[in-house]
């Protein structure tokens, strides 16, 4: 005699839409949801560590906290989209001008130096200017090969 299972307890939930291969916005997504984990691990160190932190950059601890608070504002924005079951271009666009828009501000703090970074700080700065620069090139080719696709 066989007896059917019984249903889970609790629903097993899909945590992010499968990327299938054929899916145009398969590159795009995948890139946005590495930013966005990248984006949560740099925010709560960040957010974690302000007083050594700023000890080692020069950043005040206000200032690192809020700059780990901003991270993780976009770090779940970012996580956000990247399920969507349809990226749109204007979204992939708000992306990739954030990124770009972010390393500008990364640049213009490392050199303008409105809070007395150390070298250690412009070089932080300068890392996350590139890395966001990455991101935002990457986004731009998943961008390109979404709307190709339309």
């Amino acid at each position: 005699m066989t007896h059917a299972r019984p249903a889970p307890a609790t629903p097993v939930v899909n945590p992010a839409p499968a990327a299938r291969p054929d899916d145009p916005a398969r590159l795009l997504r995948l890139v946005v949801r590495v930013d966005g984990v990248s984006t949560a691990v740099m925010a709560a160190v960040l957010i974690v560590a302000a007083v050594p932190l700023g000890e080692l950059t020069g950043m005040p601890t206000g200032f690192t906290l809020g700059f780990g608070g901003y991270q993780m504002a976009g770090a779940v924005a970012l996580l956000l989209i990247a399920r969507l079951p349809v990226i749109r271009p204007v979204i992939a666009r708000v992306v990739i001008a954030v990124n770009l828009l972010s390393g500008v501000g990364c640049v213009v703090m490392a050199f303008v130096d409105p809070i007395s970074l150390t070298g250690f700080g412009v070089v932080f700065l300068l890392v996350g200017a590139l890395v966001v620069t990455v991101y935002a090139a990457l986004e731009y080719a998943g961008l390109r090969r979404l709307t190709a696709a339309v």
